[in-house]
């Protein structure tokens, strides 16, 4: 059977927001219990939303992925809020924080190039 795949699917920055997901998910994990329905809940609803922003927006008219893509970038910021949170509870050392905040720097560096290609006119 032929593997069906979608546009959006293709996008570099889809790609590098779901192993962003990924690496939010380990993290997670390893947050005190009292904060899943805090902390854990918010980052991962986040770091999914980048993901999602990105494909629903995909394929629509420039002016839509614009406003999508301005979802993504704001989903993006709460990551590293949370990730910053995280770090000054002492949930996540140092070191993760910083890999974490490069990956999410990698994916607004996309979100913006992507932004700057699309003719809003």
């Amino acid at each position: 059977m032929e593997k069906v795949v979608f546009n959006f699917e293709k996008l570099t920055v889809y790609q590098k927001a779901l192993d962003f997901i990924d690496a939010a998910d380990a993290l997670i994990d390893t947050f005190p219990q009292k904060e899943r329905y805090r902390l854990s809940s918010q980052y991962g609803r986040a770091a999914l939303s980048i993901a999602l922003n990105i494909s629903e927006g995909h394929g629509d008219t420039n002016k839509q992925f614009n406003r999508y893509l301005n979802m993504a970038w704001d989903s993006l910021k709460e990551c590293v809020t949370c990730s910053t949170v995280a770090t000054r509870k002492k949930y996540i050392s140092q070191e993760q924080n910083d890999s974490t905040r490069k990956q999410l720097q990698e994916i607004a560096k996309m979100i913006m190039g992507l932004k700057k290609s699309l003719k809003l006119d």
